[in-house]
C-alpha cells in the first residue's frame, strides 16, 4: 500500500511541476473532426479530444501503432510491450476491445469472423498514418456498434502538392528480454512511398515492410524464439472532378504472419513445425466528396476481405490441424453538412453495413450463406454555436439490424467556451450499443435471442490555455453505465455452454487530465494521468492509476532530443493451465518505463537520422500473465526525403 501511495504521489507531483502528456500543447483553435465528421474548430468541440499528430509521429519513430496510443491520456493498449505478435487489448474507460471502435479514414474496421468483431492494429504500421484522434465517451450516434467507450479515429497520410514527392526509411534493432542481451539485430522495419498532385490528380503509394525475432511470446524456458513479419502495400488516387466534386480511391493489401505458443510448446521437439497464424486483409473503396453552396456531402465506403489461418500443432494426436477464418464487410456510410446560417449546421447520414463469415476448424464449421446480418442505421446531429459562447451538441440514431429489433441511441453535449478567457467547459450525455458478433449469433455456442449491449456515458470537464497560450490544461470526470452485457454460460450438469446477455449494470467512473507548458522555443514538457475505478470482479489489466510524463529538447534547429516516462499501476489478470486447464486468480505489480531518443536532420528536410533506446532501466516486469515483456532495447535508423 505505500509503495503504491508513493508512485501515485510522486504522478501527482509531476502533474503539479507540468511535466504531463505526450500530444502537442493543444490550442483551442486546434482543428478537429471526431465529434462531428466535419472539421471544426477545437474550441466548438463540446469533448476534450486527443489528438497525435505528425509531429508527435515524428517524436515515436521506430514505435507501433499501440506504443504510441499507449502514451495517451484515458487509453491503455496491452501487448504493446510484448513481442511483436502478441495480441493487443485496448482498454478506454474500463471498455474493451469490443467497446472501442477503430475508424481508418472514416470507414469502421471490424474483424466479422472474430468472437468480438474487434479490429487488430498489429495489422497497421505507424509509417502508414498522418494523425490519429482519441474521442472517449459513447459515440454510437455518429460511429453506430461498437463506439460504447471511445473511438480511435486515424488518418492515413495524403499526397503532396508537388508533382513528385517521397520518402524511404530503414529501421533496426534488438529484440531483448531484460534477462537475454543479444547485441545483434533481430527487429527490421523499412518501406518506402511515392505521392504527389499532377494537375487534376492526386496520388500517394506506400510498401512497408517489418521483420521481428529474438523472443518468446511465451515467458518460460525451453519457448523458441517467435518470428513476426509483416507486408503492408497501400495505393491511393485522386481526381478533382470540378471545384466541388473529388473523387477518392483506395486499395491496400496487409500480410502478417506470426510464430505463437501452444500450452505444450516448450516440451514439444524442435523440429516439429506449427503453431503459426496467418492473416491477409485486402481493402479497396471509394470516397466522393462534393461541396456546394451550404454544406458539403461526403461517402466513406469500404469492402474488406479478412483471411485468417492457425497451423497449430495438437501435441495429444502429434498431429498438425488448420483452423481458418475468413469474413466480408462492406461499410457505406453517407453523411450530409448543411450550414443553415454561421451558427447553426444539421449533419445528417445513413450508415449501411454487411458482414458475413465462413469458419473450417476440427471442431466446428460455420458457413456464410447462414452465417451473415446487415445493418441499416440512419442519424441525424444538430450543431449549435453561438456567438458569445455556447455551444450544443445533440443527435439521435437509429439501429436497424437484419436480426434483432432497432435500437436507438443519442447523445446531448453542450459546451461553453468564455470570450474573455481562454477556458472551454463541457458536459455531455451520450449512449452506445454493441451488436452480438457473428460468432455470438451462429456458431455452435451461439444464440440468436442476443440483444445488444448497451452503453451509456456521463462526463464533465474543462479545457484552458494560458500564459500566452504556452500551456494547455484540461480535465475530465466521466461515469460510464454498461448493461445487458454478452457473456459465456457453462451449464456443468449438462455441459451446454453457450452466449447470453448478463443481468445487471456494471459501471466505471474515473477522471483524465493533460496538462503542456512550452518552457520555450526549445523546451516543452507534456504529461496526462488517468485513474479509473472499475469493479474488482471486472478489472482484468486495466491499470487504476496510469501517468506519462515527457521532455521535448530541442538543442538545435536539427537535433531533438526526447525522454518519456510511464507509470502502470497493478493489475489483476487471470493463468490458464493448458496442462490442467485450470484458472487462477494473480495479480500483477506496477511498473516504470523510461525511454529515450535522438534524432539530428543531417541534411535539413531531407535527411535524418535517429538512435533510441526503450526501457532504458531493464525494468522486469510482467504486462500480461505467461508473456515475456522487452527488456532494454536498441533501435537505429534513417529516413530519406525527396
Amino acid at each position: 500500500m505505500n509503495q503504491k501511495f508513493s508512485c501515485c504521489t510522486a504522478i501527482l507531483a509531476l502533474w503539479g511541476t507540468c511535466a504531463f502528456a505526450q500530444q502537442d500543447t493543444i490550442a483551442l483553435s486546434e482543428v478537429v473532426i471526431s465529434d462531428t465528421k466535419f472539421a471544426q474548430s477545437k474550441e466548438k468541440s463540446g469533448k476534450i479530444i486527443e489528438k497525435i499528430t505528425a509531429k508527435d509521429l515524428e517524436r515515436n519513430t521506430g514505435q507501433s501503432v499501440a506504443t504510441i496510443l499507449s502514451q495517451a491520456v484515458g487509453l491503455e493498449v496491452n501487448g504493446n510491450q510484448s513481442a511483436n505478435g502478441k495480441n493487443l487489448s485496448y482498454f478506454i474507460r474500463g471498455g474493451r476491445n469490443r467497446q472501442v471502435l477503430i475508424v481508418i479514414d472514416g470507414i469502421p474496421m471490424t474483424d466479422a469472423s472474430g468472437i468480438n468483431f474487434e479490429y487488430d492494429l498489429r495489422l497497421l504500421p505507424a509509417e502508414q498514418v498522418e494523425s490519429i484522434e482519441i474521442m472517449k465517451g459513447a459515440a454510437s450516434t455518429l460511429y453506430g456498434t461498437g463506439a460504447a467507450s471511445g473511438v480511435i479515429n486515424i488518418t492515413l497520410k495524403k499526397s503532396a502538392k508537388k508533382e513528385v514527392s517521397g520518402n524511404a526509411y530503414m529501421h533496426f534493432g534488438t529484440q531483448n528480454t531484460t534477462e537475454n542481451f543479444k547485441a545483434n539485430q533481430q527487429d527490421f522495419n523499412q518501406g518506402f512511398g511515392l505521392n504527389g498532385t499532377v494537375d487534376k490528380i492526386d496520388y500517394y503509394a506506400s510498401l512497408n515492410s517489418t521483420e521481428t525475432k529474438g523472443i518468446s511470446q511465451a515467458a518460460g524456458e525451453n519457448f523458441e524464439e517467435d518470428r513476426f513479419s509483416r507486408v503492408n502495400a497501400l495505393a491511393k488516387i485522386g481526381f478533382q472532378a470540378t471545384s466541388k466534386l473529388k473523387l477518392d480511391f483506395f486499395s491496400n493489401y496487409d500480410r502478417m504472419k506470426t510464430d505463437y505458443d501452444g500450452p505444450f510448446d516448450n516440451f514439444s521437439s524442435p523440429d516439429v513445425l506449427g503453431n503459426v497464424s496467418l492473416s491477409e486483409q485486402f481493402r479497396f473503396g471509394f470516397n466522393p466528396k462534393y461541396k456546394y453552396n451550404k454544406g458539403e456531402f461526403i461517402v466513406n465506403s469500404g469492402f474488406t476481405l479478412l483471411e485468417r489461418s492457425y497451423d497449430e500443432f495438437n501435441s495429444w494426436s502429434s498431429t498438425l490441424e488448420e483452423y481458418t477464418y475468413t469474413s466480408r464487410s462492406v461499410v457505406v456510410d453517407a453523411v450530409n453538412k448543411y450550414t443553415f446560417n454561421k451558427n447553426f449546421f444539421v449533419v445528417t447520414g445513413t450508415q449501411f453495413q454487411f458482414h458475413d463469415m465462413n469458419t473450417q476448424t476440427p471442431f466446428d464449421v460455420i458457413e456464410r450463406e447462414t452465417a451473415n446480418f446487415n445493418l441499416i442505421d440512419p442519424y441525424l446531429t444538430a450543431v449549435y454555436n453561438s456567438s458569445f459562447g455556447l455551444h450544443i451538441n445533440a443527435g439521435a440514431r437509429m439501429n436497424l439490424h437484419s436480426v434483432y429489433d432497432n435500437q436507438l441511441v443519442y447523445n446531448f453535449n453542450p459546451s461553453y467556451h468564455f470570450k474573455k478567457f481562454p477556458l472551454k467547459i463541457i458536459t455531455s450525455y451520450s449512449t452506445a450499443y454493441i451488436t452480438p458478433s457473428l460468432y455470438q449469433l451462429y456458431s455452435p455456442y451461439g444464440n440468436l435471442e442476443l440483444t445488444p449491449e448497451e452503453n451509456a456515458t456521463a462526463e464533465v470537464g474543462f479545457e484552458t490555455t494560458f500564459s500566452n497560450k504556452k500551456i494547455t490544461f484540461s480535465a475530465v470526470g466521466f461515469y460510464r453505465a454498461e448493461s445487458n452485457s454478452i457473456g459465456f454460460f457453462f451449464n456443468p450438469d449438462t455441459f451446454d455452454s453457450y452466449y447470453v446477455n448478463v443481468d445487471g449494470e456494471n459501471n466505471v467512473r474515473g477522471f483524465e487530465t493533460t496538462l503542456s507548458y512550452q518552457v520555450s522555443s526549445k523546451l516543452r514538457l507534456n504529461g496526462n494521468y488517468t485513474f479509473t475505478d472499475i469493479r474488482q470482479e471486472l478489472n482484468r489489466l486495466i491499470p487504476k492509476h496510469k501517468g506519462n510524463a515527457a521532455i521535448d529538447f530541442q538543442a538545435n534547429d536539427r537535433t531533438l532530443v526526447s525522454l518519456n516516462y510511464q507509470y502502470v499501476d497493478g493489475r489483476r489478470d487471470a493463468f490458464f493451465d493448458g496442462g490442467t486447464f485450470a484458472t487462477t486468480d494473480v495479480f500483477l505489480d506496477s511498473y516504470q518505463l523510461i525511454n529515450g531518443l535522438i534524432k539530428y536532420d543531417v541534411l535539413k528536410n531531407r535527411m535524418s537520422v535517429f538512435g533510441a533506446v526503450n526501457n532504458i532501466l531493464n525494468e522486469e516486469f510482467v504486462e500480461t500473465v505467461g508473456y515475456n515483456t522487452r527488456g532494454r532495447n536498441v533501435k537505429l535508423g534513417f529516413t530519406f526525403l525527396f
